[in-house]
C-alpha cells in the first residue's frame, strides 16, 4: 500500500479477514478502534465489522490478506461513525 492511501471504510457481510504486516506500519480502523500493525503482526476481521485499512506514513506497507470464503460480492460500503456506538446502525 503506497504512503498517504487508504482503502474506502467497508465491512463483508460472510468473509472473515486476516490482515498480516510483511513490512512497514499499517494503520486499521476496526469498528471505531485504531489499530497500528507492525511488520509479522496480524490482526483478524471478523463478519460485519467495518474497517479499513490505511497508510498515513512515509513508506510503503507491504500485506497480505487472507479472506474467507472469498470476498467476491460481500462487500458493503460503510461511512465512518461519530462514535463507536453508531456502527450499530449502519
Amino acid at each position: 500500500m503506497p504512503p498517504g492511501t487508504a482503502e474506502q471504510r467497508h465491512r463483508h457481510a460472510r468473509a472473515r479477514q486476516l490482515f498480516f504486516v510483511l513490512s512497514g506500519l499499517l494503520e486499521m480502523e476496526l469498528a471505531g478502534t485504531v489499530f497500528e500493525i507492525g511488520a509479522e503482526q496480524a490482526l483478524e476481521v471478523p463478519p460485519g465489522a467495518p474497517h479499513q485499512a490505511r497508510n498515513p506514513g512515509r513508506d510503503p506497507v507491504r500485506f497480505l490478506v487472507i479472506s474467507s470464503p472469498p470476498t467476491s460480492r460481500d462487500r458493503q460500503e460503510v461511512t465512518a461513525p461519530s462514535s463507536p456506538m453508531d456502527d450499530e446502525s449502519t
